[in-house]
């Protein structure tokens, strides 16, 4: 499955700028839309709340919901921030992608229930991140913040024309360009 991703503290400590947009962005609004996969390839969007506690990026699911059975079978997710009211977006929009990884230890169960009041049963899964995406308007041009692990940040501005997006490479090192 190529690069296995890196939990959300690490991402902060590499990108600190992008990931308090993308937090700030997250704390916005309580609830978000999740994209996995189901059983036959296709795509579900699935309203979740996300939750940043303890260095990790947190998704919390009912029991035997349809979104916890597609990440247990697939742990292959995108989760959009709430854009907001209106067509403002709050300084854009926000992706996080990556994969789910379901905590079954009892204990850390039982310190995020008590963390978070989250009703019990439940499927509890921290992210491992692949990629991050921060994508907004400026003037003429869509800007995209993309982060991958290994890579950096890469700044791509992208006009309105047939021509190719041009890249900044002022954030970090150059990587591929997926999500663009």
């Amino acid at each position: 499955m190529g690069d296995t991703g890196t939990n959300w503290s690490a991402f902060e400590a590499a990108a600190p700028g992008l990931a308090a947009v993308v937090r700030e962005r997250f704390g916005m609004y309580v609830h978000h839309a999740l994209a996995t996969l189901r059983t036959d390839g296709s795509p579900r969007l699935s309203g979740i709340e996300a939750d940043f506690r303890g260095g990790e990026l947190w998704l919390g699911m009912m029991a035997n919901s349809l979104k916890a059975r597609d990440v247990r079978r697939d742990p292959r997710f995108s989760l959009l921030a709430n854009p907001g009211e209106g067509t403002g977006m709050g300084g854009g929009d926000v992706r996080v992608s990556g994969r789910a990884v379901e905590i079954t230890d009892a204990e850390r169960i039982a310190w995020y229930v008590g963390e978070t009041g989250a009703p019990e049963p439940l499927h509890l899964f921290r992210t491992e991140l692949t990629e991050v995406v921060r994508t907004r308007v400026e003037g003429e041009e869509i800007v995209f913040q993309v982060w991958t692990p290994g890579h950096g940040t890469r700044v791509l501005w992208r006009g309105n024309d047939d021509s190719p997006p041009r890249e900044d490479g002022a954030e970090g090192s150059a990587g591929g360009a997926e999500g663009v």
